[in-house]
Parts: structure tokens; sequence; C-alpha cells
């Protein structure tokens, strides 16, 4: 456990009304003591726990006031971090908080480093580690879905399902090691049928998990769709009509669109990084072509392609060449340009090439099926539905704990069906009950969790 006495600038830095600095420690209300001067004329270390009190930042060398403040007093252990926590309101400008720390850290703190408020949360059992990277995912949140979806973390909702596993785990385990370890007395015999029986019940609770976890990337990260199609079909002035905004440039010359745009959209709460390409056809413009192999570089890292095809066109033989190459992924095509007088593209043509892929027709011109569009997005992220009351998985590392325990466990079923002994059983059961843990925590190394907290800002 850190005794330490650690302080950092909470806030963003930049022009605000308020700009946060955060104190936690052992000395923290010590230290603020030396550099704080109440208007009440007492000191913080005789007030009670969660208190304002308003005053001034005095430098204790030269005397000067610093900035006018309001400071708020938590005792342990009702804090976020567990400690004793000051947390100093200042004007939110750069000079007064920048002023403020350099005093603070001149009376006995030292800055903190990233994440280590949420870290010290963590080692002093305030929250498990589950829970303290779902405040990054907050933190990061594109829109209210993904908010509810850490926030629902934060609650503890995964964590609970984890520990409901593991507790299951580990009663197989005690019957299992009490057949091993007292083979004579009058215990309970366990058959091979009855470990086989627990541990389905047990991969199935954490196969429900698994099933959440690219709906929960998803909402975590953000959904990679990719707008390919070949030059002048409608790629920008769909982007255009997405975005409700003319971000990207749109002519009747092809391959106006030489690099990759990238935006960010909510769709019915689905963080969407929307990419728009360049027009993929045979170039001899090298500036062109340089734009034709990025477009092909982000469909392979798609997880979603807008597949663009002009409705007053014929198929090419560019637009099958696309659309063989985006075979390999989720794909909704879009017949554009349907406000056209003229429809001249097969559409009986198009449905027998692309197999298995949605077809819309729409006018990104007119901004007509758009909402269409939106429906076909939401139901291919969330299967036509979320649980809201049920956890998500949303992180890749406890995806990557939960496999390994799903394959312990397998490995434990073949085991028992070929006859091995209690002994070895014990061993894959007791890996899957170490994985689990990981999420949590309860048996993850000093690196994983050095690893998980530097991703953190300076401050939180």
């Amino acid at each position: 456990m850190l005794t330490d006495t650690i302080a950092a600038i909470a806030t963003a830095v930049g022009e605000s009304g308020i700009g946060i600095i955060r104190v936690s420690g052992e000395q923290a209300i010590a230290v603020v003591d030396k550099v704080f001067s109440a208007k009440r004329a007492i000191r913080l270390r005789e007030c009670a726990t969660h208190t304002l009190h308003l005053g001034y930042i005095i430098d204790p060398v030269s005397g000067e006031k610093v900035d006018e403040v309001l400071v708020s007093l938590m005792r342990r252990p009702k804090s976020f971090t567990g400690e004793d926590v000051v947390e100093i309101n200042c004007h939110g400008g750069l000079v007064p908080l920048r002023k403020t720390l350099e005093l603070l850290l001149k009376a006995g703190a030292r800055m903190a480093e990233p994440g280590e408020f949420t870290k010290r949360a963590f080692l002093n059992g305030r929250i498990d580690l589950a829970q303290a990277e779902s405040v990054i995912d907050i933190i990061r949140a594109k829109t209210d879905a993904s908010l509810n979806v850490a926030l629902g973390q934060l609650e503890g909702r995964l964590s609970e399902r984890i520990r409901d596993v593991r507790r299951m785990i580990v009663e197989l385990l005690a019957f299992i090691e009490a057949n091993i370890d007292f083979p004579e007395e009058d215990i309970e015999e366990i058959s091979r049928g009855e470990i086989l029986a627990r541990v389905e019940t047990i991969r199935t609770a954490i196969a429900d998990l698994l099933i959440s976890a690219e709906q929960g990337r998803v909402y975590r990260e953000g959904l990679r769709v990719v707008i390919v199609g070949r030059p002048n079909v409608g790629k920008s002035s769909l982007l255009n009509a997405l975005l409700k905004e003319k971000r990207a440039i749109v002519t009747d010359i092809p391959g106006t669109t030489r690099d990759v745009l990238e935006e960010i959209l909510n769709i019915r709460g689905i963080p969407v990084r929307i990419i728009d390409t360049a027009g993929i056809r045979e170039t001899g413009d090298p500036i062109e072509r340089i734009g034709v192999e990025k477009a092909q570089e982000y469909l392979n890292l798609a997880d979603l392609v807008l597949l663009v095809l002009d409705a007053g066109e014929k198929l090419s033989a560019e637009d099958r060449r696309i659309i063989e190459m985006a075979q390999k992924k989720p794909t909704i095509v879009l017949i554009n340009k349907t406000d056209l007088v003229e429809q001249r593209l097969n559409e009986q043509e198009v449905e027998e090439l692309v197999i298995g892929a949605k077809i819309l027709r729409i006018s990104a011109k007119e901004e007509l099926g758009l909402n269409e569009l939106d429906e076909k997005i939401v139901e291919i992220v969330t299967g036509g539905s979320i649980k809201r009351e049920s956890p998500l998985v949303s992180n890749i590392r406890h995806k990557i704990a939960l496999e390994e325990a799903q394959a312990n466990l397998a490995d434990v079923v073949d085991a028992c069906v070929a006859g091995v002994s209690l002994d070895c059983l014990a061993i894959d059961i007791r890996e899957a009950w170490e994985r689990l843990g990981e999420i949590t925590g309860e048996t993850v190394t000093e690196d994983i969790i050095d690893q998980i907290f530097s991703q953190f800002c300076i401050g939180k």
C-alpha cells in the first residue's frame, strides 16, 4: 500500500471556469494546510470530513496570494482513493493552476503518475481492476450508450458476474480436492458425470459473457465503417449526408477524394468511426494510386463496409472487383442516386453477386433511405436488441482472460472423458479460476497493473 502524498491537476489544462487539483495520501491534509488559508481562520486538520472551505492559496515564502479557491476535504477511508483526499477548486486559468501545483510539490507532495489516483483506489480495495478500467472508458465515452456500458462496469455488474463464475469453480475445485486429499473419509464421492455437468454449466456462463464481447468492443472503441466504391458513385456525398455537413469535397470529376477522411458519428447510441476512401480503380496518377491503396488497406480493417453503387450506371468491371474485395467483411450495399429518372443498374445482377449482404436503395443527395441505413447498422451491432441490465465485456484484456479460462475448461472436459486423474483435472480448473481472477485483479501480476494504469491521464 502506498503511503506518500501525490498531487496533480485533475481537469483539462486550458481556460475554463474551474480547474481542480487533487491531493491524496497520508500527508494530504498537512500539505494543503501549508499553502491554504481559510477565510474562517481554521486549519483543515481541524475540519470534519466531506466539508467545503473558502479561502486563498498563499505562497508561504513570499506571503503572496495566488488564487481564491474552494477546498473540499475527504478523510479516509470514505474517499475515491481510500486515503485522505483534498481537492482544490481553483479558477481555471493555466497560471493559477500551475502555481498552486508548484506550491503543493514544494510543501511535500510529489507529482502523481498517470492513473495513480485510480490505482490507489484499486490497491486500497475501494474498487476492483475491472471497475478501475471502466474509469477510462467513462472519460472516453463518445455516446450515451457507451457511457452506460462503462457506468455498468463501474457499478460492478461485470465483476459480480465474474465472481459468480469463480464461486462455481471454487465449489467444484473443493469437491475434487476433498476427494483427492481425504479418500478414506466420509466424503461424498464426486463422479465424472457430475464434474462434466458442473464444468458445462460454468462454460455456458463464460460463453454468455463472450457473446457480448464484440458488441461491448464496439461501444468502447466505436464501429469502424468504411465507405468504398469506384470514383463518382457518391461516397463523399454519403459521408456529408451522414454527418449533416459538407465535410468532403463533392464534384463531378472522378477521383476527387485522394486521401482518407475519418469522422465520429453517433448512430442511435452507437459510436461509429465513418471513413470515406478514395474511389477504387486502376489509375496512372501516382497520388490517386496511393489513395486507392489506402482504401484497400482500410477495407481490410473494417468492421462494416458500405459499398456504394451508382443506380444510373450499369455494373462495371470495377464494381465487380470491389464487390469481390468486400465479400470477406459484413457489408451493406447502397444503391445510390435513386433520385435519378433513368435507372440503369440491374439490381437482380447485384443481388446474385452479393449473397448474404444487405441491399438498400438510397439517395445521398436527397438524403433518402438514411434512416433505414441507421437501422441496419444498429441491427448488425446489437443483433436487434441490447439487454441494458446485462454486463457487456468491452475490454480486450477481459475477453482474452475469458477465452483462456474457456480453453482451460475445454481441457478439463477432454481429460475427464479420457479418464485422467483428479489431480490433473484440478490443475486446469484452478488455471481457469486464476484467469478469471485477472479480470477483477484478484490474481493479476504487478506488471499488468502497471501497464493498465499507464494508459490513464495524469490526475485520474
